[in-house]
């Protein structure tokens, strides 16, 4: 089913690669237009417009979840890809985290009320030394709209405060993020202090930021690497189904 949305049709147009465009293109070919309109706005930060939006779509019968899923998380994928490829830059994501923010305001008591368990635990973090987060929250954005539970340990992380993390909630995930090159090498010191410590193989690690690539998750001994949020919520899926 073709996207009839122009203001959305234009949003996709701005992904380069194909298989990325088969996918965002995925995300929308089976939802409903009320559904493109508020990822639209998402996409432009009309905060007041995703708000409104949102709780029409509830009052007129449409499920928290299909929300969540075909408007919200599908709206913000595209933020990610823009933001990865420098189409955008970090006010602007900062302004459709805010319209994300207003209507999942109006999903997340539904979805608490569900009952529904989550489908896996994972531990975020900037890396030490790295004081940019913009990536890694919208990786948690989208994990959390995904089902995970997520604990966001900040910014300039010690190896020792993701260790105690990961022990503490019983996490199945890790994510590391870094900005920076010569913050980079930290993700490595901390997988092997996971190796050290002898909880290493409990625990799936992902890795993802500007500098890093699958090269380089590969020699620091990550078990993934996601260029940008919707892969590393597609990593996170896989890592949960290959434990259960």
């Amino acid at each position: 089913m073709p996207i009839n949305h122009d203001g959305l049709n234009e949003e996709i147009s701005y992904v380069s690669n194909e298989s990325e465009i088969q996918h965002i293109k995925g995300l929308f070919d089976n939802s409903d237009p009320k559904m493109h309109e508020i990822a639209h706005k998402l996409i432009i930060g009309d905060q007041h417009s995703v708000d409104e939006l949102t709780k029409k779509a509830l009052d007129d019968g449409f499920t928290a979840n299909t929300i969540l899923d075909d408007g919200l998380i599908s709206g913000m994928a595209i933020v990610g890809i823009k933001f990865r490829d420098n189409i955008i830059f970090v006010p602007e994501v900062l302004i459709a985290a805010r319209a994300m923010k207003a209507g999942m305001t109006h999903i997340e008591p539904i979805l608490s009320a569900s009952g529904i368990e989550p489908i896996g635990t994972i531990i975020m973090g900037t890396v030490k030394g790295d004081l940019h987060d913009i990536g890694k929250n919208l990786c948690i954005m989208m994990l959390r709209g995904a089902g995970f539970t997520v604990h966001d340990l900040g910014v300039d992380t010690q190896s020792e405060e993701f260790i105690e993390a990961v022990m503490e909630h019983e996490a199945q995930l890790l994510g590391m993020s870094a900005l920076l090159t010569t913050t980079m090498p930290n993700m490595g010191k901390t997988i092997d202090a996971f190796e050290e410590t002898g909880i290493r193989s409990e625990v799936k690690i992902l890795v993802g930021g500007a500098p890093v690539s699958q090269e380089l998750a590969d020699d620091m001994g990550a078990d993934g690497y996601g260029k940008d949020a919707i892969e590393c919520v597609d990593l996170a899926k896989k890592f949960v189904a290959m434990k259960n």
